[in-house]
């Protein structure tokens, strides 16, 4: 993988850029496979990020609940 982003909201930056790009026409057959894996990769990052931060709320939620 490559670097990894340091915040969530960079990491969907990143994926925004690449849908930009694709939807321009800006990326060619030679980079579209990498582009899609790495989008996949930032999804997938973001993805645990989220779950993270709901079981974080949810505990939080319930400590409150003592």
């Amino acid at each position: 993988m490559e670097k990894q982003p340091k915040s969530y909201g960079e990491a969907i930056a990143e994926v925004e850029a690449i849908l930009a790009r694709f939807a321009g026409g800006e990326l060619d057959v030679d980079t579209l496979a990498a582009q899609v894996k790495r989008a996949t990769e930032l999804i997938a990052w973001c993805r645990v990020r989220l779950e993270k931060a709901e079981k974080d709320v949810a505990e939080a939620l319930n400590k409150g609940d003592d």
